[in-house]
């Protein structure tokens, strides 16, 4: 090994002269080392050089000192190899293989349409989407008025036999359906507003209701006013102060206040049953039982209006004669099968779902039947 200073591959002692004919690489910038760096540097480099054949050394040595000498040829150099490397033929280009084409599938062939009374929407390439049948009366253009039916008059009319039949008895034995037409109350104009779910606005309501419910059942059928008009003018403030503590925008809060007192107020409302006369009650249930399985019928709206009108007087005038209240069960009849039609109209608008059918669509006829019960009787 020299001492003597590398300069861009330059003749050394003894090393063949057939070398020098390479032309010598174009210097590149060195970074600025001392004197003693450069030199070991050097030593490093010029020692694998003289010990090995291959550049490849010279990498890992360069490689630990951070150096890395210029290199001015692209092939290795042997020591002991004089004749130049040939040169390698281009390579020839590989055939790439053409993708193929993807075979387009077979485009599904639509089902056929179900007919109307299955209850399916038209048919699609995703399949059939079954369609409520509020979502076919917008499509086929009619009207949006989708009255309750059959099934949920049943249920209004067991409802109303129960109240019927238990307010002779006692005011306790009264309030348990009642309690129950209070809840279902509560829960169906919530979701006839489409508000769901709205736990804490049902709960509210109902909470109302049977608070109304207690008041009555202590203060007597004497204060019944008192006990019915002071729970409902506290729940509206309750209702306010806890709709202003909302976070929600201003319109959906306006929308839980206006939804959450009117559903409080129908539920306090149907305490009017408990401050009414137990004879008026059962006329006035039996009433709306017999009027909304009338209006249940498959009729005209003007046929099955006037029909159900006149049962339920002919049904007052029959309770009546059984209660000791006489013509004035014509009335009293008459008058809740009225608020009854209204309470089955409100749940019957604007494309009402299952669910509305089955809460407000049972409990709105009673309960807009019991201010009419209680004023009468």
């Amino acid at each position: 090994m020299t001492n003597q200073p590398y300069d861009s591959y330059g003749q050394y002692e003894g090393h063949d002269p057939s070398y020098q004919q390479q032309p010598p690489a174009q210097p590149q910038p060195q970074p600025q080392w001392g004197y003693e760096e450069q030199q070991y540097a050097t030593q490093q480099w010029q020692g694998q050089t003289w010990e090995t054949q291959t550049h490849a050394p010279v990498q890992a040595a360069a490689a630990e000192t951070g150096y890395l000498p210029p290199q001015s040829y692209e092939r290795p150099y042997v020591a002991d190899q004089q004749q130049p490397y040939p040169t390698p033929a281009p390579a020839q280009p590989q055939p790439q293989p053409q993708p193929e084409a993807p075979t387009p599938a077979p485009t599904p062939a639509p089902a056929p349409a179900e007919s109307a009374d299955e209850g399916y929407g038209p048919a699609t390439l995703a399949g059939n989407a079954r369609i409520t049948d509020a979502q076919r009366a917008r499509l086929e253009g009619r009207s949006p008025i989708i009255e309750p039916g059959m099934q949920p008059a049943l249920l209004t009319a067991a409802l109303g036999l129960l109240l019927a039949v238990a307010a002779p008895i006692s005011s306790y034995a009264l309030a348990v359906p009642l309690v129950i037409l209070q809840a279902v109350t509560a829960a169906g104009w919530f979701r006839l507003n489409g508000m769901w779910p709205a736990r804490q606005g049902i709960a509210l309501a109902f909470l109302g209701g049977v608070t109304a419910d207690v008041a009555v059942l202590v203060a007597g059928r004497d204060q019944a006013p008192a006990a019915i008009l002071g729970p409902l003018g506290i729940w509206v403030l309750l209702t306010l102060v806890l709709q202003l503590r909302s976070h929600a925008d201003p319109d959906t809060r306006m929308y839980g206040l206006m939804a959450t007192v009117a559903s409080s107020a129908l539920a306090i409302i149907a305490t009017g049953y408990l401050g009414a006369d137990p004879d008026a009650v059962s006329v006035g249930a039996a009433a709306v039982a017999v009027a909304v399985l009338a209006r249940a019928l498959p009729l005209p709206t003007p046929a099955s209006v006037t029909v159900s009108l006149l049962a339920a007087a002919g049904a007052g005038i029959a309770v009546g004669g059984m209660t000791g209240l006489g013509t004035k069960g014509a009335l009293i009849g008459a008058s809740a099968a009225v608020c009854a039609l209204v309470g089955h109209r409100a749940a019957s608008y604007d494309y009402p779902s299952r669910f509305v059918h089955f809460t407000a669509g049972v409990a709105l006829p009673l309960t807009a039947a019991a201010p009419v019960v209680w004023i009468l009787h």
